[in-house]
């Protein structure tokens, strides 16, 4: 029997191979941050504290204490600000806008409820790109809307990396 396709037992000794080589190199899936913190209060109503929320509650190794009760948690991240803003990049040769470069900043701070400062204020920015067209104003808009919810789900990713780095309370 001519077979073209390769046996069953040699593609499970292909991907048996792969394993080996991934593990040899060090490769290892993102696994959820391990915090200095067991329970995390994030006071705010804005949409990147929702945000961060989301991304507490899917890491699951951190209980979310309500705003009321802040004071009972272990740690209180605060968001200082949250600023949006655009610049362009780009204008044809009428002075129309062609090219816009959309930036959105927060700025962070991590404390205990006693007021021990465990991160400072720290800046983390986002920026995208983004082509111009009065034609499609409409649909720009909510182009636009969509890459500051994309950069807002980004920088809380990097949030929490950053609060997994603080080792001790």
């Amino acid at each position: 029997m001519n077979r073209s396709f390769p046996s069953r037992r040699a593609l499970l000794a292909g991907a048996a191979a792969s394993a080996l080589v991934l593990a040899g190199c060090g490769f290892e899936l993102r696994r959820a941050p391990d915090f200095a913190f067991k329970s995390l209060a994030v006071p705010g109503k804005s949409a990147f504290v929702n945000a961060l929320r989301r991304q507490f509650r899917a890491a699951g190794n951190v209980e979310l204490v309500p705003e009321e009760e802040k004071d009972r948690a272990e740690a209180i991240l605060e968001v200082l600000s949250e600023n949006r803003g655009s610049a362009v990049l780009s204008t044809n040769s009428a002075g129309q806008v062609r090219e816009l470069q959309l930036r959105l900043a927060m700025r962070i701070r991590l404390r205990t409820p006693g007021g021990k400062e465990l991160l400072g204020p720290t800046l983390i920015e986002q920026s995208r790109d983004i082509t111009y067209n009065e034609t499609a104003a409409l649909a720009k808009e909510s182009e636009t809307e969509l890459l500051y919810r994309d950069m807002q789900a980004d920088i809380a990713q990097q949030t929490l990396r950053r609060l997994a780095a603080v080792k001790s309370l």
